[in-house]
C-alpha cells in the first residue's frame, strides 16, 4: 500500500505564488483607473469620483479575503456540491425575473440582473457563470469518454447550459448568455467532445442568435450600427478616440476627457478605453500581457491538475477571464458590437471582481493541490472511491 504523495524537491509551487501576485496587480491596477475615470461622475449621494473607487476597494477586499480562503481548501470538495451551487445559481437567477420580485431584483437601466441584499447588489448571472463552470467540469469528469457521444454526452450539456442562457437571456443579458454558453462549451470541448459536434451546434446557436437579435429591437440597432463603422456608434466613436489619443504614454493619471459624458460608463464598460487614453500604449499592453500570463498561468495549472476535474475546472475558470477579457477588449477596438461586459479585474463592479477572485482562489487551490494526494472521498482520475 502506497504512502501519501510526495513533493518534488524542486516543485516550488511558482505558478500560484504569481498568478496571485497578477491577479492582485490587475486589482489595483483597476481600482486606480476606476478612479481617474469616474474624477467626474456623480454618485446617488452626490459624491463625485471616489465613490466607485471605494466601492470597488471594498470588493477587492472582501474578494481577496474569500480567494484565500477559497486557496487554503481542496477543490476536489467543489465535486459533490456542483449540483446544490448550480441549482442555487439558477434559483437567484429565476428571482431577477419573477414578475414579484421587484422589491429585491429593482430594475436598473431596462434589465434585472441584481438582487439587493441589504446594501449589497449582487449579480445573479455572475454567479451563474461560476457554478457553470463546476457544473461542466463535474459532469465532464462524470461522463468520461461518454462525452464524445451525442446522445449521452453532449445532450445533458446543452439541456442545462441551454436552461441556463434562456433565463439570464429573460433579464435580458445577452452578452452573458452567449459567455456562459461559450465558456461551458470550452469545458465540454476539453473533456473531448467531437468537433463536428460543435460545428453542428454552432450553426444552431448562430440561427438561434440571430432570431433573438431580431426579437429585441436595441440588439438589432448595435448590430447595424457596428456593421455601419464607427461613426455609427457615437460612444465606440469616441471609445477609438480615447484610445488613440493616448499615444505611447497616455495623457496623465486623471486627465483623460472620454468620462466627460464622451464615453458612458468609462469606468466599467468601455475602461479599457479609458486605460488606452490615461495610459497609453505602455498601459494598454500592459493589461494586454498581464491577461495573457494569467491564462498562460491557468492552462499550465489545468495541464498538470492532479485530476480531470481539476484539469476541466481550471480550463473553465482560466477560459472565462480570458474570453471576457478579449470580448471586453474587442469592444473597446470596435472589432465586435456593444456587449456591457466588463474587464475582469480592473472594471467597476463588485459581484464580478468577487466572483472572478472566488475563481482565482479555486485556480491557486487546483494548483497547490497538485504532488498531493487526494482525499478519501475521491481517487485520483477524480471518480468516487
Amino acid at each position: 500500500m502506497s504512502g501519501p504523495a510526495l513533493r518534488h524537491p524542486g516543485e516550488l509551487r511558482w505558478e500560484t505564488r504569481l498568478l496571485a501576485v497578477v491577479t492582485a496587480t490587475l486589482v489595483v491596477f483597476g481600482i486606480a483607473t476606476i478612479y481617474g475615470a469616474s474624477g467626474l461622475v456623480p454618485s446617488g449621494h452626490g459624491v463625485v469620483g471616489s465613490s466607485y473607487s471605494l466601492s470597488q476597494l471594498i470588493g477587492a477586499l472582501v474578494g481577496g479575503l474569500l480567494m484565500a480562503l477559497v486557496a487554503r481548501l481542496d477543490y476536489r470538495l467543489l465535486r459533490p456540491l456542483a449540483w446544490p451551487i448550480m441549482l442555487g445559481s439558477l434559483f437567484l437567477v429565476v428571482v431577477t425575473i419573477l414578475p414579484f420580485t421587484h422589491s429585491i431584483a429593482p430594475r436598473i437601466n431596462g434589465a434585472r440582473r441584481w438582487i439587493r441584499l441589504g446594501p449589497v447588489m449582487l449579480q445573479a448571472s455572475e454567479v451563474a457563470r461560476l457554478a457553470v463552470i463546476i457544473w461542466c467540469a463535474m459532469l465532464a469528469t462524470k461522463k468520461g469518454d461518454q462525452v464524445r457521444e451525442f446522445k449521452r454526452g453532449m445532450v445533458p450539456f446543452l439541456v442545462m447550459l441551454g436552461f441556463t442562457s434562456l433565463l439570464v437571456l429573460m433579464q435580458p443579458n445577452m452578452s452573458m448568455a452567449v459567455l456562459i454558453t461559450l465558456v461551458g462549451g470550452i469545458v465540454v470541448f476539453a473533456a473531448g467532445a467531437k468537433i463536428g459536434h460543435f460545428l453542428l451546434l454552432g450553426v444552431g446557436g448562430l440561427i438561434g442568435a440571430l432570431q433573438l437579435i431580431q426579437v429585441a429591437g436595441y440588439r438589432a440597432d448595435r448590430i447595424n450600427k457596428f456593421l455601419n463603422g464607427a461613426e455609427g456608434m457615437s460612444q465606440i466613436h469616441q471609445s477609438l478616440v480615447g484610445v488613440g489619443s493616448g499615444g505611447l504614454f497616455g495623457v496623465g493619471f486623471g486627465q483623460g476627457q472620454q468620462k466627460m459624458g464622451f464615453v458612458p460608463y468609462a469606468y466599467s464598460d468601455f475602461i479599457f478605453s479609458a486605460i488606452g487614453e490615461e495610459w497609453g500604449f505602455v498601459g494598454v499592453t500592459m493589461i494586454v500581457v498581464l491577461f495573457g500570463i494569467f491564462c498562460w498561468l491557468g492552462f499550465r495549472i489545468a495541464r498538470t491538475a492532479e485530476d480531470s476535474f481539476g484539469q476541466y475546472l481550471a480550463t473553465g475558470l482560466t477560459a472565462a477571464v480570458g474570453v471576457t477579457a478579449l470580448m471586453h477588449m474587442a469592444v473597446s477596438l470596435n472589432l465586435m458590437p456593444t456587449t456591457g461586459l466588463t474587464l475582469p479585474f480592473v472594471s467597476h463592479g463588485r459581484s464580478s471582481l468577487v466572483m472572478s477572485l472566488i475563481g482565482v482562489g479555486i485556480l491557486i487551490s487546483i494548483g497547490r493541490q497538485r504532488g498531493r494526494p487526494a482525499p478519501r472521498s475521491a481517487a485520483p482520475d477524480g471518480s468516487s472511491r
